[in-house]
């Protein structure tokens, strides 16, 4: 399945609008099924389904850290909120991992995971179909039609820099200056946000070229440049990461940080929900991602920088978080969003060519 960059890329800038129709009431409602593939065909009501999930009392969810994109006034808010128990494993999983999770199964497996859009898709056949109440406001592109996954938020690979030792960055070439020392978050065969880091600096032209990144990277490393996050001058990551340490740095009196997101090369990309198809508690599973697609929920991820998928729609019906939304770095540029087989051909690359030229 193909993703297609150039419909993608308009939801980071407008959302589509509309809503779901209210569920049905009254009495003589039918038999909840927890596992239905929506709350108005197997709960009724939102009340019915909250009722169905705290019978249930429990969620489990795995690789969601507590530091990204606010998980952790996310999580706690859902447990205060409907008196559900949320058991958290393996935070720092990789989508790969919560993949294999969900394959292992069992009482401990995942209810609901948080995926890189093409893990999502090679995966789809394991997760159970869910259309949100809010599902009219997730472009197409972004959500299965059978409502396997959707997009929850999103984000740009942007620069964070100490402004005290480099100037605001223009470009990724700008970082080949002698003495400005750069990191990546991690390892990009095998993380995202490390692969999506080399992507974002192998645009030109807003097109990627994954041995271009592995070029621009060696010449960082041959340098003696190539730094750990906590100590570099400069940190590749995603822009509601690099903010969080910005507002961090201010907010605890710490030396400054700030962020750039290089207007040619705007990369995008995509995070998107899935509910186990055996989760073991299937309606704390679906009462997770109303929440998170809700109003609140949706606010809560802008709260932690990122870009709520819903986020357009919101802003045109009064309900978006405007002080929120004042704090995310700007954006200027065409944003680009790799397409899976844009996405495959380049992991392919990296795996070949990367130990070699970066280590």
């Amino acid at each position: 399945m193909t993703i297609r960059a150039s419909a993608v890329v308009v939801v980071l800038v407008s959302v589509a609008a509309g809503c779901s129709g209210s569920p049905q009431s009254g009495e003589n409602l039918p038999p909840i099924n927890p596992k239905a593939a929506s709350m108005k065909e197997g709960f009724s009501t939102m009340e019915r389904l909250r009722d169905a999930a705290k019978r249930e009392g429990v969620l489990n969810v795995v690789g969601l850290p507590r530091t990204w994109v606010n998980y952790a006034e996310i999580l706690d808010r859902f447990s205060d909120k409907y008196g559900i128990k949320v058991i958290a494993t393996a935070p720092d999983a990789s989508s790969r991992q919560e993949v294999d999770a969900v394959r292992q199964g069992g009482a401990g497996a995942p209810d609901v995971v948080d995926l890189s859009l093409d893990v999502a898709v090679a995966n789809a056949k394991l997760f159970a179909p869910y259309k949100v109440a809010a599902w009219r406001d997730i472009p197409d592109q972004l959500k299965d039609p059978k409502g396997n996954w959707f997009a929850g938020y999103g984000g740009y690979m942007s620069i964070g820099y100490d402004p005290r030792v480099i100037q605001a960055p223009s470009s990724y070439t700008s970082l080949l200056k002698p003495g400005t020392t750069v990191a990546l978050p991690g390892d990009p065969l095998r993380m995202a946000s490390a692969f999506s880091g080399v992507m974002a600096a192998s645009l030109s032209d807003g097109k990627a070229d994954a041995a271009r990144g592995v070029d621009f990277f060696s010449k960082i490393k041959k340098s003696g440049l190539l730094s750990q996050p906590d100590r570099a001058a400069s940190v590749i990551d995603w822009d509601f990461l690099n903010t969080a340490r910005a507002e961090a740095s201010d907010r605890e009196g710490k030396p400054a940080w700030k962020v750039a997101i290089p207007r040619d090369a705007v990369l995008a990309a995509y995070y998107v929900q899935a509910i186990n198809a055996n989760a073991p508690h299937p309606a704390a599973a679906r009462l997770w991602e109303e929440f998170l697609l809700s109003d609140e929920g949706q606010n809560l991820l802008l709260k932690g920088y990122a870009r709520p998928i819903r986020m357009e729609a919101m802003d045109m019906r009064g309900t978006l978080d405007q002080g929120a939304a004042a704090k995310l770095a700007k954006v200027d540029g065409t944003p680009v969003v790799l397409t899976i087989p844009e996405q495959d051909q380049a992991k392919s690359y990296l795996k070949t060519h990367w130990s070699q030229a970066v280590g």
